[in-house]
């Protein structure tokens, strides 16, 4: 049997991120072949992630970023079981570089991003995480993808990687880029359902004006404007949730539609995605 030497933990242990003793003992199974050792690990990780397939990973990351020429943005979430574990260092890296891969091709859904090779390995990023899965002892997923693209795109990260969210506007420039920071933290804080009314489903107007129908019935209000309360609190549910009907979060006198109109004539939003952990 070769010879095990510390050079040889080390190197495994750089390339796949387990354990010293971990990386000790796939050696030594398998006998100095450092491809063997690598395939030993990845079994393992396949092993511990059959056994935690339905453990909750609710914890982790959520990141976004824009390409550099400011035309897209992409928004990931990437779970495991503890904050202790989304708040490590390593853990950051392994979420950055799946943003980063997200950035730099495009995939068209999760499932494609899931596939696409990890940081030049032999691996995909779903092997990957089989993989961390073993290397780190909890699940790991990466349950969401979001990309937005426009003239310009906005990234927008909240302080602890909780919530992000991205925005997509009609037009470009350093008046729009400032704006669209301001948006993209109204779109964090304040949850907006659609960019506008022609964004919300018919579902979801008449569940509002059921609502309404029986708030009004529940006050005692007259049968024959039922439904012109309903409507009313329909119209105002809209204004309340609609990103562009928003009050903004810049200046609570003004509209967001006004807001962007105002930096930049015919400035608008032509789309947003926001993602919050749990």
């Amino acid at each position: 049997m070769s010879k095990i030497t510390a050079a040889d933990v080390n190197n495994l242990r750089k390339q796949t991120g387990a354990g010293m003793m971990d990386c000790k003992n796939a050696l030594v199974e398998a006998e100095g072949d450092f491809d063997k050792a690598i395939d030993i690990l990845r079994k393992k990780g396949q092993k511990v992630a059959a056994k935690r397939g339905d453990r909750d990973a609710n914890e982790g990351l959520i990141i976004a970023k824009a390409t550099t020429d400011g035309k897209k943005a992409v928004l990931v979430e990437v779970n495991c079981e503890t904050d202790f574990v989304a708040q490590n260092a390593d853990f950051t890296t392994f979420a950055t570089t799946i943003l980063d891969a997200a950035i730099a091709n495009s995939p068209a859904s999760l499932d494609a991003l899931k596939d696409l090779p990890f940081n030049g390995e032999s691996l995909t990023i779903g092997e990957k995480v089989i993989e961390q899965t073993g290397v780190i002892g909890e699940k790991i997923q990466v349950s969401g993808y979001e990309f937005v693209e426009a003239e310009q795109a906005i990234a927008y990260n909240h302080p602890g990687n909780r919530l992000a969210s991205i925005v997509a506007f009609n037009k470009a420039g350093e008046a729009v880029g400032e704006a669209g920071k301001q948006v993209a933290m109204q779109i964090a804080a304040m949850d907006p359902i659609a960019v506008d009314e022609s964004g919300v489903s018919q579902e979801v107007i008449e569940k509002e004006m059921a609502l309404g129908r029986e708030i009004a019935l529940q006050e005692g209000k007259p049968e024959n404007i039922i439904d012109k309360i309903a409507e009313g609190k329909v119209k105002k549910y809209l204004k309340e949730n609609t990103l562009l009907n928003q009050a903004s979060v810049r200046d609570n006198k003004k509209t967001v539609s006004q807001y962007l109109n105002e930096t930049e004539n015919g400035l608008t939003v032509t789309d947003f995605k926001r993602r919050m952990l749990g």
